[in-house]
C-alpha cells in the first residue's frame, strides 16, 4: 500500500523545519491533583524529565514542567496551573511539544526526519533528481521518497552505499542510486 501523497509538497517546494518538536499525546489523567499521562513518542524518553517547560498542541505559551516519571511508554507529568483531575482531563488529546533547541543530539551521522524532508538530492554526478519529500519507516531502514521534476518518484534507502553525503547547510543529499537492470 503506498501513501498518497496529495499534501505532500511538491519538488520543487522547501519544507521548512518545525519550531517545534513533538514528544508524545496526552492520554489522560493520573491521579486526583492534576497530573497527566502522555503516550511518548520520542526516541529519547530519558530527556523527558530534564525539561523545564513543554508546549501542548499550537499554544505558544510555554508551560512550566514541575515533575516528570517515567512508566514504560508513558510519562506522568505535571504541569503548573493543572492542579485537578479535571484539568487534566481537559487536555486529553493535546500534544506535548518541546522547542526545537532542546531536541537531543544525535552522532555524526545521524539526523531528524525535519532535517532530511525537503533536501535537494543529486547523483554522484551533480544531476538533480528531485527533493525529498516523505520519510517511510520500513523496520531494516528507512526509505526516503524523492520527488522528480516530472512527478514520479524515486524510493532510496537510507543505508550508507545509496546515501553518500548529507550536507545540511547546502540542503543537498547525495547519492548513488540503485540500478535496476533488464534481463536479457
Amino acid at each position: 500500500m503506498t501513501k498518497s501523497n496529495h499534501n505532500r509538497p511538491q519538488a520543487s517546494e522547501r519544507i521548512e523545519p518545525p519550531q517545534r518538536l513533538s514528544i508524545g499525546r496526552i492520554v489522560g489523567a493520573h491521579g486526583v491533583r492534576g497530573a497527566i499521562k502522555m503516550r511518548i513518542w520520542t526516541h529519547f524518553p530519558e530527556r523527558i524529565p530534564t525539561l523545564t517547560h513543554v508546549y501542548l498542541d499550537d499554544d505558544p505559551t510555554p508551560r512550566r514542567l514541575l515533575r516528570a516519571q517515567l512508566q514504560g511508554d508513558i510519562a506522568l507529568l505535571q504541569l503548573e496551573g493543572i492542579v485537578t483531575r479535571n484539568d487534566a482531563e481537559a487536555l486529553r488529546g493535546a500534544v506535548v511539544r518541546i522547542d526545537r533547541s532542546q531536541a537531543a543530539p544525535l552522532a555524526e551521522d545521524e539526523y531528524y526526519q525535519f532535517e532530511i524532508l525537503g533536501l535537494h538530492v543529486v547523483d554522484e554526478e551533480g544531476h538533480s533528481l528531485g527533493n525529498v519529500v516523505e520519510i517511510l519507516e520500513t523496520g531494516a531502514n528507512d526509505v526516503y521518497v524523492v520527488q522528480r521534476p516530472d512527478g514520479s518518484e524515486l524510493l532510496l534507502p537510507a543505508i550508507r552505499s545509496v546515501i553518500l553525503e548529507i550536507d545540511l547547510e547546502r540542503q543537498r543529499m547525495v547519492v548513488r542510486p540503485p540500478r535496476y537492470y533488464e534481463e536479457e
